[in-house]
């Protein structure tokens, strides 16, 4: 088989085929693409593709490689049904040219090596690694460099196999040998070394980490070297040891500092990137402030000099075009948009709502359309880490250089010294304090440059900053900051447009109702941009939109304000067809307009909820289609169910009581039973917070399914899927209420099931709270049935409630715990402490709980005697003790 000869007239079709696919036409590319399928039907074509590939030199490079690509690709999908002869000749032609004179067919050949290694191959191809490895000391440059090339990319693909028992440890061979290359007269070839011996550090491989010593001192030799590719490598490997084997770097942090000071400022871009990211992987080292604290004053001034704006930067972020407003935009850079399923959580003492963990994660300004990650992203996250860890240590090495560039002539200096200013805000906030009311002004005049870029990071900047600006009287900054950041959201420029947005979002959500007073002038901006903005904007400005909503609430349902927002809503709403994913950022937008409104949204809800309802319907229509004849449909989006549900929540919520006649014209509730059994997690989360919010608008719809929905909601409340658990249990608790005694007869369904969870180590805050507030609900209606449960629930219920602020919840589940307790006084005994602290943590209850507990307390005081009590006493903290005596007299 070595003698395999083609035949000419077959090489020839071959070939016309390779220059055709080469073809722009498209007709001709499709073509080829039958003429392939039908070729592939031969066991030898892929013979006469390797042999192009690797024989046929008289042909053009280009037409070589396609031919090697073309045969990966068959590999890829068919390699299982090669007859063994064919693929014994492929494995030996790319053995036998590694070495060819061309980079190109190569570096062709050594991807075709690592295909085939990784379909099973690297078990049944044994002398594969022993050959390229032995290859790697021959004395032809080709062979070594062709060889390599192929290691790298296995080591890059095959990492974990090669560190395992299944290949007889093949690394503890390899990794010595690569070690040796680090001192190769070619750069490529020290390269390559390096390369291979990086894929196995963040898996600690056994090898490495038994010649780690080695491998450290061999990178220091390579600190200098003249070549970049090399150099960045050396970074990349000392970046990963930081994050595995911080120990032996340790001994000689100092020097590894100094360098990663010099090549953060290497004049090739790629390794200083490489460099950069050693700062914010030191940043997460709890070793981070010892080994920097003597560095600042260089490195300071190093990230921020990464943060200004590169040439090609400003090239490829048209930094001279300033009005682009009325360009269409490109719909490949239309990120697709997540919707976050609705969640029910309750209120906590001292902070609204749970809402501020989630709002940082889109910190940095948005450069989109630059390759993701770059010098200045990285500069500006590495300064951003270390004013976390250094907090206001990190101002007196920056405040200089930062009042040099803020008010520099060049835009691309001041824009950077702007960017500077909102990478520390978070970290240096407490200390910045002090100069705010002078860079506040300052910023918001940026706000007015002639550059789009320095507009748009301004906004940016001055998002970071917002809850200070709200923390101040009102006519100091934030009317002149909303007035600015308004004209910024109607700019020419589509960058700014896009920034103002999402920093008028931010300032929305801190200053909530100190808003109130502009609402006006809020709308008439926002609704004059609607007729503005083109695609990728709109979908930022109905989050704009929706956020005011959320921030503003009730206040929003004037008459006048109604006017200016509902209509270019509306309209949008009817432009936009059932299957367009626009619809999910205005669904989301029209949900907290809803809320807001309250009964404003009456005379816009029918059109609206009919929509909904038929989004659900096509798609669980859709769905069934699929599950019976999945090669005849396409599987449905379930989004759109998804954010049609939710908004069907939002709607009950805001409409209450009048969205029963909507319910009264619908097959809702049927829909409700369908999604509560979906096999998609949030689709059946969704329900169960729609469930839950049409229990408290219109129970008489759900009363009559009690007994079909009931069972559904016991089989969801399983804690591997948290949301779903989280909303099934409030949904539960709501139907408790509403049932009353009737609901007797459901307990045992779903009671174990919350007693379970609510014992449950690890179980989060959130569906902790809801658990024992159901609890509580359903011992409120049927004590008999949950009172002799308490010991196993009272003292995690307690515990899980005291935090959470006086509401109707919180209500109704102590009035629940007191039921129970009057039911089986022996139930709370050994926990009485627990019950004691959660009575203390009310404000102020209403007359009637008050009674509730003081009856409890002071029953439990009179059962066990004033001596016992005074023993009991003793164990409460002073201000427990202080509150309870002072509310209840005990």
């Amino acid at each position: 088989n070595e003698y395999w000869q083609p035949d000419e007239q077959g090489l020839q079709q071959v070939l016309n085929l390779l220059k055709d696919s080469q073809s722009p036409n498209t007709a001709t590319q499709r073509a080829v693409q039958q003429k392939l399928e039908q070729l592939n039907q031969f066991p030898d074509f892929n013979n006469y593709l390797i042999f192009v590939l690797t024989r046929l030199k008289t042909e053009d490079e280009p037409t070589r490689s396609l031919s090697g690509l073309i045969l990966k690709n068959n590999v890829k999908v068919h390699y299982q049904n090669f007859p063994p002869a064919v693929a014994h000749f492929i494995k030996q032609e790319c053995l036998n040219n590694i070495g060819d004179p061309s980079p190109l067919i190569r570096a062709t050949i050594g991807i075709l090596i690592t295909t085939i290694s990784t379909k099973g191959e690297l078990q049944t191809w044994p002398e594969l690694l022993p050959q390229l490895c032995n290859m790697l000391n021959s004395e032809d440059y080709n062979i070594c460099e062709g060889s390599f090339g192929a290691l790298q990319k296995i080591c890059e693909d095959s990492s974990e196999l090669l560190d395992s028992d299944a290949l007889n440890r093949p690394l503890n061979i390899m990794i010595p040998k690569f070690l040796q290359f680090f001192k190769h007269c070619s750069p490529k070839i020290r390269s390559h070394a390096i390369a291979c011996v990086n894929q196995f550090i963040i898996g600690r491989a056994q090898a490495l980490m038994d010649n780690i010593d080695t491998f450290i001192e061999s990178l220091f030799a390579l600190a200098a070297d003249e070549d970049s590719e090399v150099r960045k490598n050396v970074c990349r490997a000392l970046v990963m040891l930081l994050e595995v084997r911080v120990d032996r770097l340790i001994p000689h942090m100092r020097s590894i500092v100094e360098y990663m000071l010099q090549r953060s400022q290497d004049p090739d871009e790629n390794v200083a990137l490489e460099a950069c990211e050693f700062w914010l992987t030191l940043a997460e080292q709890p070793i981070c402030k010892d080994v920097l604290s003597g560095h600042l004053a260089q490195l300071v001034p190093v990230l921020v000099n990464g943060m200004k704006y590169s040439e090609i930067d400003i090239i490829l972020l048209k930094g001279d075009v300033e009005e682009d407003e009325a360009v269409p935009d490109n719909e490949q850079d239309i990120k697709p948009r997540f919707h976050k399923s609705r969640t029910v959580t309750l209120r906590h003492e001292g902070n609204e709502g749970e809402e501020g963990e989630e709002s940082d994660e889109d910190d940095d300004d948005d450069d989109d359309s630059l390759s993701d990650w770059n010098l200045r992203k990285c500069s500006a996250a590495a300064l951003d880490v270390l004013a976390n860890v250094f907090r206001d240590e990190l101002l007196p090495p920056l405040l200089p250089v930062l009042k040099e560039l803020l008010f520099h002539p060049d835009w691309v200096v001041k824009e950077s010294g702007i960017l500077v200013l909102g990478a520390i805000a978070e970290g240096c906030m407490q200390d910045m304090v002090l100069y705010l009311p002078e860079l506040i002004p300052h910023l918001i005049q940026c706000l007015c440059d002639k550059k789009a870029l320095v507009r748009s990071i301004a906004c940016w900047t001055l998002s970071r900053y917002a809850h200070w600006v709200v923390s101040q009287p009102p006519d100091s900054y934030l009317k002149p900051l909303m007035t600015e950041l308004l004209k910024r959201i109607l700019d020419s420029n589509k960058r700014v447009q896009e920034a103002a947005c999402s920093a008028f979002a931010t300032l929305e959500e801190e200053a909530c109702t100190e808003l109130v007073p502009y609402l006006s002038f809020i709308l008439d901006t926002l609704v004059f941009a609607f007729s503005k903005y083109q695609h990728k904007n709109l979908l930022i400005l109905y989050d704009a939109i929706g956020t005011l909503a959320d921030s503003v609430g009730h206040h929003l349902n004037q008459p006048e304000y109604i006017q200016k927002l509902m209509p270019p809503l509306i309209q949008k709403w009817n432009e936009l067809k059932d299957e367009d994913k626009d619809l999910f950022p205005l669904l989301e937008c029209l949900s907290s307009v809803a809320t807001a409104l309250q009964s404003g949204f009456l005379p816009y809800c029918e059109p609206v909820y009919q929509r909904c309802v038929t989004l659900v319907q096509k798609n669980l229509a859709q769905a069934m289609m699929y599950n019976q004849h999945p090669d005849q449909y396409e599987a449905p989006d379930k989004d759109f169910m998804i954010v049609a549900l939710d908004l069907l929540s939002g709607l009950a919520e805001g409409l209450g009581a009048h969205v029963e006649q909507l319910v009264t014209r619908s097959n809702v509730m049927t829909l409700i039973f369908q999604c509560m059994q979906d096999t998609m997690p949030e689709v059946r989360q969704s329900s169960f917070a729609l469930l839950g919010d049409l229990t408290k608008a219109c129970f008489l719809h759900i009363k009559p399914c009690i007994a079909e929905f009931l069972p559904v909601l016991g089989l969801n409340l399983n804690p591997e899927f948290i949301s779903v658990c989280n909303n099934a249990t409030w949904a539960i608790g709501e139907i408790a209420i509403q049932m009353g005694t009737e609901m007797q007869p459901f307990v045992a369904l779903v009671l174990n099931k919350l007693v379970e969870i609510i014992n449950r180590q690890n179980t989060p805050k959130t569906l902790l709270e809801n658990t024992a507030i159901t609890i509580g609900r359903l011992g409120y209606v049927c004590p008999q049935e949950v009172a002799p449960m308490l010991p196993q629930f009272v003292r995690p219920w307690c515990t899980s409630l005291r935090n959470i602020r006086d509401n109707e919840e919180k209500d109704s589940a102590f009035r629940g715990i007191c039921v129970m307790i009057g039911v089986n006084p022996g139930g709370v005994v050994q926990d009485f402490i627990f019950f004691c602290d959660a009575v203390a943590s009310w404000v102020n209850p209403k007359d009637d709980l008050r009674d509730m507990f003081y009856k409890i307390l002071h029953g439990f005081k009179d059962q066990v005697g004033e001596d016992n009590w005074q023993q009991f006493s003793e164990q409460f903290p002073p201000l427990l003790k202080e509150r309870l005596s002072a509310c209840y007299g005990v």
